[in-house]
């Protein structure tokens, strides 16, 4: 079997990166993408490579950040650009394969198997001109892993940054990765890295060393299957772009501006992310019988309830399950800090059925919603509701 050239390629500080392409002036200066800490969010989301160098981290409060960086420049995040961009940077992958499988807005696995005989280059050769593309056209950089798997070519891509490349090989890929720390690998959580790090497992080495036996007891097959990775003898494909599995789930969620407590409040809330929902599901061309809530207080404690319903997409019956659902229970008797609404068990919605001359109405007002939206750019027609004032748009989170 002809061995794989897989590459990944990881946008290097994507969203602090994007944000300095639209001002020169941010190029020579620590950059920082931020919460707003007025509306309760004053995190460090992303930082460029001056803010990481003086010691700036992802997550820490932006007071903690500014002690390090006292010029530190904080932007709210943009994320409709940095969606542009992810598709641009998918259409310059996909000048060199159709096997293009995004990880996030920032990442894709490549298999360029097919493609060097084609190009006459090598791995390596194409992701040094990948990189120097995304240069040029884009104003950002990419670190590229090349390796003969997934997992290996991810973890080439996170060993040198930014703008580099890293190849690892069948011949050298022990000696460049069994040293690294466990939580390396996608997959280690910091739950699991706890747990074996109670059984002085600290590196990939030590993992691979395992018994079958042991990894099975702690989580079954799936650890199993990751050491094969991590001993080459399992190679996953990388997915055809257009021929990406569809989602799992559509939901969308948002932390309040200010705690909420009584019901009328919550529901604007739930009304605003059943139609974002609903938007997304008529967009994808998706329906779901799976409707899920969950709810955390001010003081984090998180709740999460679902129930199977009759398939749904308009933003009506999505509403009313979920205020069903949240009634069943949630007793209103606790200040809410953030609210997530989510349909799963999807199924493709025939875009050529039948259409009913009594066609639900509020399909037909989801459809046209998402049509504007589409058309003339997100958010610029939603449902009335005086529940868009609790809602932060810096921190509306879209899941699939």
């Amino acid at each position: 079997m002809k061995e794989r050239v897989i590459l990944h390629s990881d946008a290097n500080n994507f969203f602090a990166s994007v944000e300095c392409t639209s001002d020169e002036k941010l190029r020579n200066l620590p950059v920082a993408v931020t919460g707003n800490p007025n509306k309760r969010n004053g995190i460090i989301l992303a930082k460029n490579e001056i803010a990481k160098r003086m010691g700036v981290k992802t997550g820490e409060a932006i007071w903690q950040a500014q002690k390090k960086a006292p010029n530190l420049v904080c932007l709210s995040p943009h994320y409709d650009k940095y969606e542009k961009i992810s598709l641009k940077l998918h259409e310059i992958y996909l000048d060199y394969t159709d096997f293009v499988e995004p990880l996030g807005l920032d990442e894709c696995w490549l298999d360029v198997t097919d493609s060097l005989k084609y190009f006459g280059k090598t791995g390596r050769e194409i992701a040094d001109e990948i990189r120097n593309r995304v240069k040029e056209e884009l104003s950002i950089t990419v670190s590229v892993g090349v390796s003969f798997s997934k997992i290996f070519a991810k973890l080439g891509s996170d060993l040198k940054k930014p703008d580099a490349t890293t190849v690892i090989s069948h011949e050298n890929f022990k000696d460049v990765t069994y040293h690294l720390p466990l939580n390396s690998i996608v997959g280690i959580g910091s739950r699991l890295e706890e747990k074996f790090s109670k059984m002085n497992i600290l590196t990939i080495g030590d993992f691979v060393k395992l018994d079958d036996e042991i990894l099975k007891a702690i989580m079954g097959k799936t650890l199993v299957e990751l050491k094969c990775k991590l001993e080459g003898k399992l190679i996953d494909s990388v997915a055809n772009y257009f021929h990406l599995a569809p989602p799992k789930s559509v939901g969308n969620g948002t932390t309040t501006i200010v705690d909420i407590i009584n019901r009328d409040d919550i529901e604007k809330v739930v009304g605003f992310l059943a139609q974002k929902v609903a938007t997304r599901l008529v967009k994808g061309r998706f329906e779901g019988k799976n409707i899920s809530v969950a709810i955390k207080t001010a003081d984090f404690e998180k709740y999460r309830h679902s129930k199977t319903t009759e398939p749904m997409q308009s933003y009506e019956k999505i509403f009313k399950n979920a205020m069903e659902l949240l009634d069943s229970f949630w007793q209103y008797d606790k200040k809410v800090r953030a609210v997530r609404v989510r349909v799963s068990s999807l199924r493709k919605v025939d875009e050529y059925q039948q259409l009913s001359f009594f066609e639900d109405e509020n399909i037909l007002v989801t459809k046209s919603v998402e049509y504007i939206n589409r058309k003339y750019g997100k958010n610029k027609i939603f449902l009335a509701s005086d529940g868009y004032s609790f809602i932060n748009r810096k921190n509306e989170q879209e899941e699939l």
